[in-house]
């Protein structure tokens, strides 16, 4: 497989759902929507990575249907002390970090602030290495298409972390596949890819991932170790 096959454009998108909301009825059908959309990697030897949790739901019946390897790319991120839904920046399973440093200076967040975050997330993304992997080796990455699945986009900066990871392993292309993306994240996320799928995207001030699905909710871990369990 060469770059060309697996990458046809940039940015391979279904502009019948460009701006749209409630494309998806789940993360299951936001997968086989992906998995239509990249046939041409259908019984390659491209690795599919999920990153947990939201991301595992989407990566599994994408790659079922493409006949692809599926494993995980564990990535949390570092959250602020005063507000854990929101981040300034992200661990990946292998220990590296990345820091948003602009947000941090507007955040005003203290050397201390961000040491203390990093070091709990990186225990964090031990532990979930640890649930989700076990005693199981990490899949090779060199010389294969890889490819990154989330459930979307919102300021791409997990997916970035989880990028720049995968490219330390030396993979044929990286590629990101997630359903739904705010376009300014695309334009980030593309500096460091080689070609995003995307059916679903969206622009403006106001941007939810999960206004791109009729069925939203919070994807367990026990969830995800399901998932997993079933592909083995």
């Amino acid at each position: 497989m060469t770059t060309e096959d697996a990458c046809p454009k940039r940015i391979i998108e279904r502009e019948e759902l460009r701006g749209r909301e409630g494309v998806f009825a789940d993360r299951e059908d936001a997968g086989r929507t992906l998995a239509e959309m990249m046939e041409d990697l259908a019984g390659s030897d491209a690795l599919v990575l999920g990153i947990p949790a939201g991301g595992v739901p989407v990566a599994a019946p994408m790659a079922e249907e493409l006949g692809l390897d599926l494993d995980v790319a564990v990535v949390s991120k570092i959250t602020l002390p005063w507000n854990l839904e929101a981040g300034y920046g992200a661990v990946a399973f292998d220990g590296s970090v990345r820091i948003n440093e602009p947000l941090v200076r507007r955040l005003g967040l203290s050397e201390a602030d961000v040491e203390q975050g990093i070091a709990r997330t990186r225990e964090k993304v031990r532990r979930r290495v640890e649930e989700l992997r076990g005693e199981r080796m990490f899949p090779e990455l060199s010389g294969r298409p890889v490819v990154l699945v989330d459930d979307g986009l919102a300021s791409g900066f997990t997916m970035l972390t989880a990028a720049q990871a995968v490219r330390e392993h030396d993979p044929a292309q990286l590629i990101v596949a997630v359903p739904t993306a705010h376009r300014e994240s695309i334009d980030r996320v593309l500096e460091e890819i080689d070609c995003i799928y995307c059916p679903n995207i969206r622009a403006g001030i106001r941007f939810a991932v999960a206004s791109a699905y009729l069925h939203w909710y919070d994807v367990s871990l026990d969830e995800v170790r399901q998932i997993l369990a079933e592909r083995d």
